[in-house]
């Protein structure tokens, strides 16, 4: 569900329109934009340290969800003489209250040079001198040996794990080491590649009646949504940030806990109420998001509840803080009541219809290339002209960015409530492949960046005067500037624009 992800660009970064063309008025233009609600003047932008700073403790700050789905926290500490110790913990549920095992993982990390392929990251080579798991119950032990395949490695390794009956509680069993015979941990599918793409940056965190706080942000490799792909995959896009034990955001309930965990004592974070899933308002990206395939974009989607509608915008940029517009897509449809999915727990399982779309080329070069493909193909006849925003859906897309109409996609979602009170929205990872999830069997597992809600859910545009009207909602904040109505479901490959 993820098209015109360009959107939420302005969102993050202040009050500038996404572009001068945003100003315009009339037929073929980008929307009147709403008067900025959430002046940021005083805001530290954010900081990339380059080369990136390791040394330290970084630690999740609350249950994570890969491709599977695995729920796990995660707790790394790097040395100064680039020697690093890892811990991943991994949970039964999606609260991260009922452990199932946890990795020992120790390694020794150098870092090369920036990449050539993601702005803004550092390439890393890794090696690693010892895996440990500790399995916390006799069904962990289960699930994990049923991971071995029918291979001889395999076959050795399984010997290395004891059987359930054996199961020793508190004991690490060696997976990868000096008295393994076979890397184990291979077997199993693990690898840390995730080590191999690595960005530090730094922000203040606005606190109330106080100076700003300092917030130090670890960004890893994302992680293939294909488990057999994972042990060749190379990421171009991040997860979920750690942050540092010793600068992070506050309130943080899961912090202490996790940095003080170890093998044998996984953290148990504290419990959370369930949110339903209520769709309705604006929800924008609190930052700039990357996605694999050198993909730097910001969101803002608006849903109807009454009669299950959608609409969107997604910005999308050239550079990692999202300054340097490329193009915007509009997309509107609409979508299924939600059902609880019987896969990832704690998740919504919908059903999104893409029916109309509108595409605005923000730079010369997409500009350029829109204007060299068959009228037929992308918006009919007539010149593209920068910042013009035209409409594709006669020509059921636009082939040249790879957007097809209609277009429909199996999504999940889910809604939490951060330590602040601040509402959020989880959508379906996209694949890492590039690939659309337009059948059910290609439902997300996991989440992207969440998005967080304005404090207005009724934004009635017209599009000759462009009349707002704003209703406040619990649970939201000032929405900040951005281009007007949100998109779902796009994205944007080095020369193709596809549905995330």
């Amino acid at each position: 569900m993820e098209w015109g992800q360009r959107v939420a660009a302005a969102v993050t970064f202040g009050c500038s329109r996404t572009a001068e063309a945003a100003g315009m008025a009339g037929a073929g233009h980008l929307r009147w934009e709403p008067r900025c609600q959430q002046p940021l003047p005083n805001r530290a932008p954010v900081t990339a340290l380059l080369p990136p700073r390791l040394d330290g403790p970084w630690i999740s700050t609350g249950c994570e969800v890969r491709p599977g789905p695995e729920f796990l926290t995660r707790s790394y500490t790097f040395y100064p003489n680039r020697l690093f110790r890892a811990y991943q913990f991994y949970y039964r549920d999606p609260t991260c209250r009922e452990p199932a095992h946890s990795l020992l993982i120790k390694g020794r990390v150098r870092l090369r040079r920036a990449s050539w392929v993601t702005r803004g990251a550092t390439e890393a080579d890794y090696h690693l001198y010892k895996v440990g798991v500790v399995f916390h119950s006799r069904r962990a032990l289960l699930d994990v040996a049923e991971r071995l395949d029918h291979s001889k490695a395999s076959r050795d390794c399984a010997h290395r794990l004891p059987p359930a009956r054996a199961w020793l509680p508190g004991a690490l069993y060696e997976l990868l080491g000096a008295g393994a015979e076979h890397d184990c941990a291979a077997a199993l599918g693990f690898t840390m590649h995730e080590l191999s793409l690595v960005r530090v940056q730094r922000r203040l965190q606005p606190e109330p009646r106080a100076a700003p706080r300092l917030v130090e942000e670890l960004y890893l490799g994302d992680i293939h949504t294909d488990r057999a792909e994972r042990r060749h995959y190379r990421p171009t896009g991040y997860q979920r940030p750690l942050q540092s034990a010793l600068h992070h955001a506050h309130p943080c309930p899961a912090c202490s806990l996790i940095a003080h965990s170890d093998e044998h004592h996984p953290p148990v974070l504290p419990p959370q109420a369930a949110l339903p899933l209520r769709l309705g308002g604006r929800w924008v990206s609190p930052g700039c998001e990357v996605r694999p395939a050198v993909l730097f974009l910001t969101r803002l989607f608006t849903f109807h509840g009454h009669n299950r509608s959608w609409e969107g915008y997604y910005h999308h940029f050239s550079d990692p803080t999202c300054r340097q517009p490329t193009f915007t897509v509009y997309a509107a449809g609409r979508y299924t009541k939600g059902t609880p999915s019987a896969k990832v727990r704690g998740g919504t399982e919908l059903v999104f219809q893409v029916t109309r779309a509108r595409v605005t080329p923000m730079d010369h070069v997409t500009t350029a290339m829109l204007n060299f493909s068959e009228p037929s193909s992308c918006g009919g006849p007539g010149a593209w002209a920068l910042g013009a925003e035209r409409d594709i859906t006669a020509t059921n897309g636009c082939l040249p960015l790879g957007i097809r109409l209609p277009h429909v996609e199996y999504e999940l979602f889910r809604m939490e409530r951060d330590p602040l009170g601040q509402s959020l929205l989880f959508i379906g990872q996209r694949p890492t492949d590039g690939s659309s999830p337009d059948t059910p069997e290609k439902r997300p597992t996991s989440y992207q960046a969440p998005l967080v809600l304005c404090d207005s859910v009724a934004w009635g545009f017209s599009p000759q005067h462009g009349a707002q009207q704003q209703t406040p909602v619990r649970g939201g904040t000032p929405c900040p500037h951005v281009a007007p109505l949100p998109v779902l479901l796009l994205v944007f490959r080095p020369a193709l624009l596809q549905w995330l």
